[in-house]
């Protein structure tokens, strides 16, 4: 019994982690929209429905797991884990489909602090996957750090556009995009720190972040 147990358990994670690597290709196409000015939209899309695909098998994965072996005590923490990733992972690929559709019907100037923000951000994501498929708590402890920088960037972009609406507020559109992405890319460094703090919680029993 342990060892189908045991053989399940590795289906999950090798799931998760597929799951984990549309997310990264989801995040890391719509900051290539945002540098190159190009509409991936529609591959976004596709990736999408993909991950979303992928969150149903494994939440049915999960529920086998939990109806035929009825784990406990550290499994049983596993298995809850996995299904908060998911969720974050799911909204991780919400946020990046959404980035992708406010520039294929607004394109925008360069700006640095955005790109600056958007390196950090899918930083994140990679990190936030990584510490799972290696259940590794320093690299979820820095996850948690590189948030405060992701925070940061967020308050200068801002400021910057409450500057520019004061100067031009003719280019209030504008404005108004450049800031929704770079909330959406505050929202994914969000999700990023809440899969890492899952982690830990996987890890130790211990969960430091704050239930929605």
């Amino acid at each position: 019994m342990r060892t189908f147990f045991n053989t399940q358990m590795e289906v999950l994670n090798s799931e998760l982690i597929k799951m984990g690597s549309l997310c990264e290709e989801m995040i890391e196409l719509s900051i290539k929209a945002l540098q190159e000015h190009q509409d991936f939209y529609k591959e976004i899309l596709k990736l999408e429905t993909q991950l979303d695909r992928q969150e149903r098998n494994i939440q049915d994965l999960c529920m086998q797991i939990l109806l035929q072996q009825q784990p406990v005590a550290g499994d049983l923490r596993k298995v809850y884990s996995a299904l908060k990733i998911i969720s974050d992972m799911e909204r991780i690929g919400d946020m990046a489909l959404d980035i992708a559709k406010i520039i294929k019907e607004s394109p925008l100037e360069y700006q640095e602090r955005l790109e600056n923000m958007a390196s950090a951000t899918v930083e994140m994501v990679h990190l936030s996957i990584d510490c799972f498929i290696k259940q590794d708590l320093s690299i979820a402890h820095s996850v948690t750090q590189k948030d405060d920088v992701v925070d940061k960037l967020f308050y200068q972009i801002k400021q910057d556009v409450i500057a520019g609406l004061s100067k031009n507020s003719q280019e209030s559109e504008v404005f108004i995009n450049y800031l929704m992405i770079a909330k959406y890319f505050e929202k994914i460094a969000d999700h990023s720190t809440n899969i890492a703090e899952w982690v830990e919680y996987s890890i130790t029993g211990n969960y430091v972040g704050e239930e929605e």
